[in-house]
């Protein structure tokens, strides 16, 4: 169903059953893939490609303009790519010229920047606020009130929980800049703030409240202000149960795509490309796959 008040522009490709609400506004050269749900306010800017089984809440703004149109209002032909089965809550704004994989999910009023690269079954919780020309990975969980300054670089299967500051100028105000990167398994904390520049290693713990001004070494929960080594993550047991909470891949699965079976069995049944695409072919997994000597 297309609204009657809906404002729709030239070359737009809709699929079969696509609901366009009121006083939505499609402009140019939009695609919207089949079984799209598009709520009533919502602007889809030109050149954007929204895959199938996509839901925009009410009053987003998809495709929005960079600065250089703001200045000249002349267009530059970029474009936006959201993948299949997007949920895009109610206040998102997503600039154009970036790429998002399927399963995309965003809380309410989330700012996506432009020029971000992020993959498949992330999730950006509400208020949150990614600052562009960043990279995230695949089943990445950030949480409410992040912010995530230009230049990060967050791998896959990365925890970030709310009101963490992930921050990237050394001498501020300056315009050298120097992006964090987050490592593989990584979990950051409510209200951490990390320093410019600074590698968080695979399946690293920063602590709640913590300010990091060192680079975080793999296997190692951080906490402090500034924040101090505590332990190796493996000595970490559950608050409940007593038993060994990390690597916490071995103990967790919602979200993640061994949720079926579990982590060693999942990964065993990768291939070689499959293990490269998610950063896992060469790296120390802390423990021995099935099948290894």
């Amino acid at each position: 169903m297309i609204s009657e008040n809906a404002k729709i522009g030239k070359n737009v490709k809709m699929g079969n059953d696509i609901h366009i609400g009121e006083y939505c506004v499609i402009e140019d050269n939009v695609t919207l893939e089949s079984h799209s749900y598009i709520d009533s306010n919502t602007i889809i800017r030109k050149n954007v490609h929204l895959g199938k089984g996509a839901f925009v809440g009410s009053h987003c703004i998809i495709g929005e303009y960079l600065m250089d149109f703001c200045v000249d209002r002349r267009e530059q032909g970029y474009s936006l790519i959201i993948g299949d089965d997007a949920l895009i809550r109610s206040g998102t704004v997503i600039y154009t010229d970036s790429e998002i994989g399927r399963g995309f999910q965003t809380g309410h009023n989330v700012t996506v920047r432009e020029k971000s690269q992020i993959g498949n079954y992330v999730s950006i919780g509400t208020l949150s606020d990614v600052q562009g020309n960043c990279q995230i990975g695949n089943y990445v969980r950030i949480h409410s009130n992040v912010f995530i300054a230009p230049l990060t670089k967050i791998d896959n299967f990365v925890w970030i929980y709310p009101h963490v500051v992930l921050t990237n100028d050394p001498t501020p105000p300056s315009t050298q800049f120097a992006g964090v990167r987050v490592h593989l398994f990584a979990v950051i904390a409510s209200g951490a703030i990390i320093m410019p520049g600074l590698n968080i290693g695979q399946d690293s713990l920063v602590s709640a409240g913590a300010v990091v001004t060192h680079p975080v070494e793999a296997y190692t929960a951080v906490a402090g202000n500034p924040a101090r080594p505590i332990c190796d993550i493996r000595k970490i047991k559950n608050h409940f149960s007593g038993e060994q909470a990390y690597p916490w891949r071995n103990e967790f699965k919602r979200y993640m795509p061994w949720i079926d079976s579990n982590f060693a069995s999942w990964c065993n049944n990768l291939s070689f490309d499959e293990k490269v695409a998610y950063g896992l072919d060469t790296v120390d997994l802390g423990f021995m796959l099935e099948g290894e000597e």
